[in-house]
């Protein structure tokens, strides 16, 4: 058997829920809560939530950065590109497929297309670059979201920029740090006994950059890949955890994710940004969970040269409950929206946009239940 194909086998996934079975029987109710679109991803296509005792609870924290970057800000770059053609300059917006969909008040970056604006979906930010490359008498700016895992190739895409001289490449940066947004529901009462660590983010900040969460909220934590039987693992390991009163962090990710992380990632993403309070769409302000650029690399942000104001607007629609799911509060199912006037062809709400949402993931997978 190839390496992978382990963590796809069926024999090993069943082998690993009859251990959750038994490991869980007499236990009180235990709610494991991961903040990762992929993991959420891999649970329900799998249906390991229907493979778990009644017991174990699997919830949904915020793992899709899309869906928690602010209105104001995708209102303020739609402002910054007509105020640009105003003056006479015919900026290119670039971002992923599913920011451009992301529903406001006030329209998408889609009905900012449809009105004749050049933006155009890439799949990522060199993507962009290359735009730049050849356009070089258009300013090109990447409207930038992401949590560490998007951060890092940014910042070396900045990195490179820097270096060439490429002067008409700029970005507006809505990037996001996950553990502080885990810290942050902690302390609003969000309850969970053992946490989910996403894989991918876990790859640039290592093992090390998890463990505030459990030395001062005691959170056991395990880093898990995405395949079945990486998640069915990581679930293991936290009731293992949990029924022995356990708090550590096991990485069970050990081919991908080191203690210390990428360190070169974080050196770039330390030269370009700084840490800052942010917003986060449904979840309010996040103390030390945003990362703008410094002062020294202002000439990379867009906001440098336009900086309009814009009204303050509600984070969702009425009766859209994306904020309880982002909090790990309830399921999609729970929303009275869901599959009847809130779909992806013409969703209410950001959860149901975005890949990573869940709201989406449970759509795909008919996940009625």
């Amino acid at each position: 058997m190839e390496p992978l194909e382990a963590f796809k086998d069926r024999e090993i996934a069943q082998r690993i829920v009859k251990r959750i079975h038994e490991e869980a029987e007499g236990l009180d109710e235990i709610r494991f809560m991961h903040v990762c679109g992929t993991h959420e991803d891999t649970v329900t296509r799998s249906g390991i939530r229907s493979l778990l005792p009644e017991n174990v609870k699997i919830v949904s924290g915020p793992g899709c950065p899309v869906c928690i970057t602010p209105v104001e800000d995708i209102v303020k770059m739609r402002e910054i590109m007509k105020r640009a053609y105003e003056e006479g300059e015919r900026i290119i917006l670039t971002t992923f497929g599913d920011m451009y969909k992301i529903p406001t008040p006030l329209g998408s970056f889609a009905d900012l297309r449809s009105e004749g604006y050049d933006v155009r979906i890439v799949y990522s930010i060199f993507d962009t670059y290359k735009i730049a490359k050849e356009n070089p008498d258009r300013t090109v700016v990447h409207f930038s979201p992401g949590f560490e895992t998007t951060t890092a190739p940014a910042a070396g895409m900045l990195n490179a920029v820097v270096e060439e001289g490429l002067e008409n490449f700029k970005i507006y940066s809505v990037h996001r740090l996950t553990p502080p947004a885990v810290e942050a529901l902690v302390k609003q009462g969000t309850r969970f006994h053992g946490l989910i660590d996403p894989g991918h983010v876990s790859t640039i900040i290592g093992v090390k950059g998890w463990e505030y969460l459990a030395r001062d909220y005691g959170i056991p934590q395990v880093i898990a890949g995405f395949e079945p039987v990486d998640v069915l693992m990581g679930i293991l390991m936290l009731i293992k955890m949990v029924k022995n009163g356990e708090v550590k962090i096991v990485n069970e990710y050990t081919r991908a994710v080191k203690y210390e992380g990428n360190v070169t990632a974080q050196r770039l993403i330390e030269k370009f940004f700084e840490v800052k309070d942010a917003k986060w769409r449904a979840l309010g302000t996040i103390p030390n969970s945003g990362l703008e650029l410094r002062k020294e690399w202002k000439d990379l942000e867009i906001r440098t040269y336009y900086d309009p104001e814009v009204p303050k607007l509600p984070d969702l629609e009425k009766g859209c409950i994306c904020g309880a799911v982002l909090r790990g509060l309830a399921l999609p199912t729970d929303c009275p929206h869901f599959g009847k006037t809130c779909t992806p062809r013409s969703p209410v709400g950001p959860c149901m946009v975005s890949y990573e949402g869940t709201c989406s993931i449970f759509y795909k997978y008919g996940a009625l239940f």
